[in-house]
């Protein structure tokens, strides 16, 4: 029987799955000459004013073509000797002899400047092939140059499809930084560059995090290289295995693709562990001169990598996605809505750290959900973290989704630690209120001869109003009616709103109530979908000198009357309170008590429509708050008295000690 040879032409050449990118096409270039050990590889166009391209090479300094090899390279079509090769695109990677071609989706001719060294003497010689006769190429003839070393100068000419303006995108640019930037960041220790017209590519913006680090795993030393990129780098994401001379031996998707959470990785390990190693279809032992991903080397590589991805995982979430969730649940309206005082905070505060730290351990779990379920996931978390079925949340999550026992391990401890993070900040929260008040009593009892409202009393109250009401925001502390106007229009004002100032030209309008504080309260009304109503209380309080009686009485009624005969604060949707404080009070005071008895509010002295009068003894205060708090300090024995303390840092109870009192409790309350 006679053989035949298939013939092969320029047109099934063209036809064999060239890139139709230009892209694509220009970095098989590039990559030949990191191929050939390059370390610099620099490209090079000028074009004129409309953008028609005059020049476009790509040079680098690698080793050149050896003439004595063109027949086993140039010389075959799908076949090379290039077994490996840097590139990750997944194109051609030097295996199947197609690179060289690339040029035919962008220009009609290319030519090699080859210079390469043979018996200590450099040769060079040119190479050319036209798109229209692909399937024959011209050499030159070879002569020795005088030159300081080898490289390869890629020159093309007849452009069509490509022109100046797409080499200049920044779609181009970051095409470059995201196809070798890895290879530029493994071999940065070694100076490798890859310029455009002199500068130098930077692909730091597409790399947002790094890590480099060595692993021993059994006899052999692994150099792991970690980037996590800030967008998507166009491919799934792989432990790429490299061996000595860092070409790719082998990849395996990493377990971490398809997660919808924008971590974008790739690692990168080095070792001459994979200089022998070759992955195989089936997961069988292969020659005994030959490793594959049956080893146990290669088994108990993947299983610390894997922990390692896992880790910085996390770490992406938490410090990037997890406040994204809870800002988009807020938007959404997912999150429930909580009051305004201390304690609703922490409960706040308490279910954004849950669901966080259950979002870091296992982000499936949030992904995929509609906005109803989204709110019933995040209901049930809030209702059980506030009773003794907290630990049942981990029960309850293994029925929404299957949890690997080191997810659960991870979720457990998540709430325990949230748990007790809760309760740390509780304990906090509630010692320094306790510490309050005991500065309060010290201040009012003990040092009563020493003490005024001015310069102690209403410095502890102005940063620490929430003895009146944990929703409030404090308005003006010891200033004029006219400024305490400002402020409050200034407060009450619509988001947008321009503040106008407003002055006021009546009698009396200087007179400087001690705290003014305020709220706006969102009520159903009948006639409208919502109604808001501002609530405000104004205090006035008296050195514990001071019996508070019918001359005191009088003074917060002017306050009454100058707000009720002011247009601009007597609205009938604004509430008014006025809180008389102080150590004692007289029988006449008490004789009000008697006068308001059948409105069945404790204190009240006085009530004009929406404006009503309280007078209250710090005993009161200090009462109130016992009994709201008391099963929880009785719990935690808080010291009832700060006088000890005063005395082991040599105070006595005179005036000196009033004034460290005041500033220590201010100081406290800033920090």
């Amino acid at each position: 029987m006679k053989k035949h040879t298939a013939k092969i032409t320029s047109k099934s050449i063209e036809q064999s799955g060239l890139p139709n990118d230009y892209k694509i096409a220009i970095a098989e270039y590039i990559w030949n000459g990191f191929d050939a050990n390059a370390s610099k590889v620099d490209i090079n166009f000028d074009a004129n004013e409309v953008t028609y391209i005059n020049h476009f090479s790509i040079s680098d300094n690698g080793s050149g073509i050896d003439i004595s090899t063109l027949e086993d390279t140039f010389g075959n079509f799908l076949d090379s000797q290039k077994a490996n090769s840097f590139s990750t695109t997944g194109f051609v990677k030097g295996k199947k002899g197609k690179g060289r071609y690339s040029f035919a989706s962008f220009c009609n001719k290319v030519k090699w400047d080859t210079t390469f060294e043979n018996k200590e003497k450099f040769l060079n010689y040119t190479i050319e092939i036209e798109k229209t006769d692909s399937v024959n190429y011209t050499v030159s003839e070879e002569k020795k140059i005088q030159t300081s070393g080898t490289g390869t100068k890629v020159v093309f000419d007849g452009f069509f499809g490509l022109t100046s303006d797409l080499l200049e995108s920044e779609d181009f640019i970051e095409f470059l930084a995201r196809e070798f930037g890895w290879f530029l960041f493994l071999n940065k220790d070694k100076n490798y560059s890859l310029t455009l017209n002199g500068v130098e590519i930077d692909y730091s913006s597409i790399i947002a995090d790094t890590d480099t680090f060595d692993l021993d795993v059994g006899e052999y030393d692994f150099r792991i290289s970690y980037i996590r990129w800030s967008k998507n780098i166009g491919d799934k994401y792989y432990y790429y295995f490299l061996d000595n001379d860092k070409l790719e031996k082998g990849r395996k998707h990493t377990s971490f693709n398809n997660r919808g959470i924008d971590f974008h990785h790739s690692l990168y390990i080095q070792s001459n562990y994979f200089d022998s190693f070759k992955e195989t279809k089936v997961d069988m032992p292969t020659l005994s001169f030959q490793i594959n991903q049956t080893d146990g080397t290669f088994k108990s590589l993947i299983s610390q990598l894997n922990l390692f991805l896992s880790n910085k995982e996390k770490q992406f979430i938490k410090e990037n996605k997890a406040d994204e969730l809870i800002t988009s649940y807020y938007k959404k309206g997912i999150f429930p809505k909580f009051k305004a005082n201390a304690y609703e905070k922490l409960r706040q505060q308490d279910l954004e750290n849950v669901v966080k730290e259950i979002y870091c351990a296992e982000p499936k779990i949030f992904q995929n959900l509609n906005t109803t379920q989204s709110k019933t996931l995040v209901g049930f978390l809030n209702l059980l973290l506030d009773t003794e079925e907290r630990d049942n949340i981990l029960l309850i999550l293994e029925n929404i989704i299957k949890l690997s026992e080191e997810e659960r391990t991870e979720l457990a401890e998540v709430l325990e630690n949230t748990q007790l993070q809760r309760i740390i900040t509780l304990v906090k929260f509630l010692e320094h209120r306790h510490y309050v008040v005991k500065v309060l009593k010290t201040l009012v009892y003990d040092l009563e001869k020493f003490t005024n409202e001015r310069d102690h009393i209403q410095k502890v109250i102005e940063a620490n109003y929430w003895l009146f009401g944990e929703q409030y925001h404090i308005v003006s502390a010891d200033k004029n009616f006219e400024i305490l106007l400002n402020n409050y229009l200034q407060f009450i004002k619509d988001k947008g709103e321009k503040p106008v100032v407003k002055k006021l030209n009546r009698k009396n309008k200087l007179k400087r109530p001690d705290i003014f504080i305020c709220r706006k309260v969102y009520t159903p009304d009948p006639n409208s979908k919502e109604d808001t109503i501002e609530e405000n209380i104004i205090v006035e309080l008296k050195r514990p000198s001071v019996v508070i009686g019918d001359k005191q009485f009088r003074q917060i009624e002017g306050y009454l009357r100058y707000i009720v005969e002011e247009e601009q604060f007597n609205s009938q949707n604004r509430k008014w309170k006025f809180l008389l404080i102080g150590k004692k009070v007289d029988s006449y005071i008490i004789d009000l008590y008697e006068n308001q008895k059948n409105k069945s509010k404790k204190f009240l002295v006085q009530s004009i429509r929406n404006f009503e009068i309280y007078a209250m003894t710090w005993d009161d205060i200090f009462t109130n708050y016992h009994l709201k708090n008391r099963h929880l300090i009785d719990k935690l024995e808080f010291k009832d008295t700060v006088l000890e303390e005063l005395k082991e840092k040599g105070i006595s109870l005179d005036k000196e000690a009033s004034n460290v009192l005041t500033m220590q409790i201010s100081s406290d309350q800033a920090s």
